[in-house]
């Protein structure tokens, strides 16, 4: 065991997930059983390169007194930042024209400066990369994975998305119920550009008539035979689930196929319009637009689109997420006491396990073809894609 004194500090990535005070607490409580100090960065890496932003100073002293009283379901004691990288960080030059330089250097040097031996960063996917970069640079760094999607490899449950399943699933009853009402089809898009767990776990527990995510192509010709079969005049509506980046086609569609065109270069056309300039760089929507007018045209049953996108960021963590930000929190403290760095903490049921960040950044844990959930949801009728 490693006694000496030691000063920790946390950081917290770009964008808020429910729950990020347990993490801290976590951090914090098991850091002080081994008699060390931990400071908590404000608003990402803002504290430490411009501390006079901050009335208080840009360092928290995270004493057992502090995080006892934080509240778990708060924003977090941190705040948070817009952006977290040190190798690309937006300023005016001279010419008043915007420049990302490299402050990568800078930022070691002043986590020297301020006796900052070691540093746990909450971070997701793109986090994780960013990290690995500045451990290789010579940062003692311990990174804890949070993905509302669910998408980061190596770990089983990311932090932030037991909360995000529990919204997404009560909102879905909500479409249900409203579809009910109405006699429609609801066709409600949930977050999942890559990954399409949270739409696959939340379509079974609200038992979707349809399940449409990234991992599996899904012929609209195909849902719409499902969905037809279903609806009966006893009971005329219906409930799908699309996944933000779930691939739809129509197999029978004459149109010539513009999938695989660069999307950027329709934005940049003149002659851009629909898709091709409203979804460019933001997609959120894209997905339930497109199937709900899809399935209405097929089945000349009356749709609407709903979208959730980024209120599943909000709300109350659940029991789940407390538990496992504590868990993570104290986790990544063990690790720096056993003299791992470059580490990602991560949850392989029972265990925490300490995984290298290389062999958990650039990848994306995607729904497996042969997922128990997947053989779930088929059992319980719904669609999913890919049947014959």
């Amino acid at each position: 065991m490693n006694t000496g004194k030691k000063r920790i500090g946390i950081v917290v990535g770009a964008g808020f997930v429910p729950g990020m005070n347990a993490v801290i607490k976590g951090a914090a409580l098991a850091a002080d059983k081994l008699g060390w100090e931990t400071v908590g960065i404000r608003e990402g890496f803002a504290g430490l390169m411009q501390p006079d932003q901050f009335p208080d100073g840009g360092l928290v002293s995270l004493t057992p007194q502090l995080v006892d009283n934080l509240d778990a379901s708060s924003v977090s004691v941190l705040g948070q930042s817009q952006r977290v990288d040190p190798f690309n960080v937006r300023q005016v030059d001279e010419h008043e024209m915007v420049e990302e330089v490299d402050q990568s250097d800078e930022l070691l040097e002043r986590l020297e400066a301020e006796k900052i031996d070691g540093l746990i960063s909450v971070v997701g996917g793109r986090g994780l990369s960013i990290f690995y970069k500045l451990h290789r640079k010579g940062l003692n760094a311990v990174c804890v994975p949070r993905a509302i999607e669910n998408d980061i490899a190596s770990t089983a449950v990311s932090f932030g998305f037991n909360t995000a399943l529990s919204f997404t699933i009560e909102m879905l009853e909500k479409a249900r119920q409203a579809a009910q009402a109405s006699r429609r089809i609801a066709v409600v898009e949930v977050l999942g550009e890559q990954a399409g767990w949270l739409a696959l776990q939340a379509g079974i527990a609200a038992c979707a008539d349809a399940i449409l995510i990234p991992e599996i192509p899904s012929d609209l010709n195909a849902v719409a035979a499902s969905l037809r079969s279903k609806m009966t005049v006893g009971r005329p509506y219906g409930l799908v689930v699309v996944a933000q980046g779930a691939r739809v086609v129509q197999k029978s569609e004459a149109k010539a196929d513009q999938s695989s065109a660069n999307p950027l270069k329709f934005m940049l056309s003149p002659l851009a319009t629909g898709d091709n300039s409203a979804h460019v760089i933001q997609r959120s929507g894209q997905a339930a637009e497109s199937v709900a007018t899809g399935l209405q045209l097929l089945i000349a049953e009356e749709t609407f689109p709903l979208v959730l996108g980024h209120w599943a960021r909000g709300g109350v963590p659940t029991a789940v997420d407390r538990q496992l930000g504590l868990g993570y929190g104290a986790g990544a403290i063990q690790a720096l006491n056993a003299s791992q760095s470059g580490v990602m903490v991560a949850f392989q049921p029972p265990e925490i396990k300490f995984v290298p960040l290389a062999d958990a950044i650039n990848k994306v844990r995607n729904v497996p073809a042969g997922s128990e959930f997947l053989k779930i949801a088929r059992s319980l009728g719904i669609f999913t894609g890919g049947e014959s």
